[in-house]
């Protein structure tokens, strides 16, 4: 379906969230994508919902980021696998957003994640946006991240080679960051770190793309958490009958 800016209704020229597609019409690479983004939001919301008293930040997951208008519309978005953008509310007029509007929001995500599929020349692409005459080059994903969209860290998960690849924003140019002593990458504005954990999770065993707080504890999926705090339960059972004690618990 091909979708076409109404003038008419939108004087100004610029689309709203409301006014845009919602996909370019390419589906998930493969079935592990969706799980990973559920477990990368799932364990990080404790700790996004600390930094965030009033509740506004938003996490897209495969989701469009608008960065400009083109002709047919949806060929002007990118659609990283992850995303998450500080200070912002997390619905726009009492609904869900479809997709992330740079020139109406303004603010930029801090981190974006795309996951591998094929060989990583996609994600790796530094191919600038040119234009002659009326022809013009298609920008590399790497190229719009760096050059337009501006998330201050950009990372490119492998999950056939267990890596990922952490880059940072300084002065314009993304600088590739170095593993600390974990094999971790910190991302100093949440104190968090990013790699990978070999572990099974829906069912799958592979190396996960997962988050860690600043002192090397893995920071827990709810499914996770709620059993640990099972086991913790369990074994204050049973400390109550080693003491004589018939818990109630």
């Amino acid at each position: 379906m091909k979708f076409s800016l109404d003038v008419e209704n939108n004087p100004t020229g610029w689309p709203d969230h409301t006014q845009l597609p919602e996909s370019d019409g390419t589906f998930v690479k493969n079935f592990q994508e969706h799980p990973q983004s559920i477990l990368l939001t799932d364990s990080i919301t404790p700790i996004l919902e600390r930094i965030h008293a009033d509740g506004n930040y938003c996490i897209g997951q495969d989701s469009g980021i608008y960065w400009r208008l083109t002709d047919p519309l949806e060929k002007g978005a990118e659609a990283p696998d992850w995303f998450y953008v500080p200070n912002v509310p997390p619905t726009l007029d009492g609904k869900f957003r479809p997709y992330y509007v740079l020139w109406q929001e303004f603010i930029s995500p801090l981190i974006v994640l795309e996951f591998v599929s094929g060989n990583g020349a996609e994600e790796r692409d530094r191919t600038p946006l040119l234009r002659s005459g009326k022809q013009e080059t298609k920008a590399g994903k790497f190229w719009i991240y760096e050059n337009v969209i501006h998330p201050a860290f950009y990372g490119i998960y492998e999950v056939s080679k267990a890596s990922v690849e952490v880059y940072h924003l300084i002065e314009d140019r993304y600088q590739l960051v170095a593993a600390n002593d974990r094999g971790h990458y910190p991302i100093p504005q949440l104190g968090v770190e990013l790699g990978i954990w070999q572990g099974t999770y829906q069912n799958m065993e592979l190396p996960w793309l997962r988050w860690w707080d600043s002192e090397g504890n893995l920071l827990l999926s709810g499914f996770e958490r709620a059993d640990r705090a099972e086991d913790e339960l369990e074994q204050l059972r049973a400390q109550l009958r080693s003491a004589g004690i018939q818990p109630e618990l």
